[in-house]
């Protein structure tokens, strides 16, 4: 990368890690009223209208073969992990997930090392490394120390992680030619269907709407996590792709949660030391994981 293109990478990781760790908060508020499976359905629906026009324009750049990918990408990068995560947030708070999704790193690297061949220097997996040991580390101080109050609902997090680092290097190494936007919108375009025929078909979402009081307040709260947490970044997020590396990618997970966290204290969640101590682990693993190593300068032969 050009200097100008790094400085670009680290501005749109510190975008996306504002907007992804303010989409815990937005799915709490969307459980208020409505269920984990409608929650994840109105995100998606939201952020495949609010991008279909960009969709319909870019369908003619794909070929045959990238369909079934894009579908992929639809399932592994929005639509399973939409779900999971406001299932998993019915039983843990959301500060927590936001923590468990620092995992995606992790998986990211371990898929791209399975199934592509990557290799990593061992700076990269001290760094994650590090940063991991900061994720555990808040995991322990968000919960005070009582490993029980972590659920199995945890889990589905972890498996939206998974699902994550799947989408990270699909998006990498099997869909080059394609751009962010193309990418993200006709992505969504192919689930959101799913997402209308489940939430208008299948749940009591307009019974809800209509008589449920705070309703709406709810709606606008997932209507902007579809929008702002999905459809603007995702593009953003796979923009960040094309540009990187799927660590350096990746890494925006290691930033989330001290947003997270933030956002929890001010929902009247309480900070503990390790709170402080984990996320300054993973600002550093962050910053080790992706320190390039300056090239040797060849040696100035005196001219006599």
């Amino acid at each position: 990368m050009t200097k100008q293109t790094g400085a670009l990478a680290w501005v749109l990781m510190a975008v996306l890690s504002l907007i992804w760790g303010s989409s815990f908060i937005l799915i709490k508020r969307g459980l208020d009223v409505f269920s984990a499976g409608e929650v994840g359905a109105i995100r998606i629906v939201a952020a495949s209208v609010f991008l279909l026009p960009i969709a319909i324009h870019g369908m003619k750049k794909v070929q045959k073969k990238d369909w079934f990918l894009l579908l992929c990408v639809g399932f592994f990068g929005s639509f399973i992990p939409a779900f999971l995560f406001a299932k998993a947030q019915t039983q843990i708070p959301s500060s927590v997930a936001g923590i468990l999704n620092a995992l995606t790193p992790l998986f990211t690297m371990i898929i791209g090392a399975v199934f592509y061949s990557q290799k990593f220097t061992p700076r990269t997996v001290l760094g994650l490394i590090i940063g991991f040991g900061g994720t555990v580390v808040l995991i322990l101080a968000g919960t005070g120390g009582d490993l029980s109050a972590l659920n199995y609902y945890a889990l589905l997090v972890v498996l939206a992680t998974i699902f994550y680092g799947a989408n990270l290097n699909l998006i990498k190494f099997k869909i080059p030619d394609l751009n962010a936007r193309t990418i993200t919108s006709i992505s969504l375009a192919l689930v959101g269907p799913l997402g209308i025929v489940y939430l208008f078909f299948m749940t009591p979402f307009v019974e809800k709407l209509t008589s449920v009081e705070g309703a709406y307040f709810s709606l606008g709260a997932i209507v902007l996590l579809g929008i702002m947490g999905t459809a603007i970044a995702l593009i953003l997020f796979n923009q960040l792709v094309k540009m990187t590396t799927p660590i350096f990618t990746s890494s925006v997970t290691y930033l989330i949660p001290i947003v997270a966290v933030i956002w929890g204290i001010l929902d009247g969640e309480q900070l503990f030391l390790g709170h402080y101590l984990g996320m300054t682990a993973i600002i550093f693993g962050v910053y080790l994981a992706n320190r390039k190593k300056k090239p040797v300068q060849p040696a100035q032969v005196p001219k006599g």
